[in-house]
């Protein structure tokens, strides 16, 4: 679970590559999962994605599977 630290610069988790909590820079991204164009509108999910600060590691999971 992502904590905040009295750290005005982004949220600290637990980072795999790292194996200690780092700061982390999070976004939500929508993305295109249908294939096909022309449901391609209809076809657009949340995405929460995090990168370590401290070495660079993305990470994405689609927020309707949380």
């Amino acid at each position: 679970m992502a904590t905040t630290r009295d750290s005005f610069d982004g949220l600290t988790e637990y980072c795999e590559e790292c194996e200690m909590e780092t700061l982390h820079q999070v976004s939500v991204q929508m993305r295109t999962e249908s294939t096909k164009q022309e449901n391609a509108q209809f076809s657009r999910e949340p995405y929460r994605v995090t990168e370590c600060q401290r070495c660079g590691t993305r990470s994405s999971q689609r927020m309707n599977d949380v």
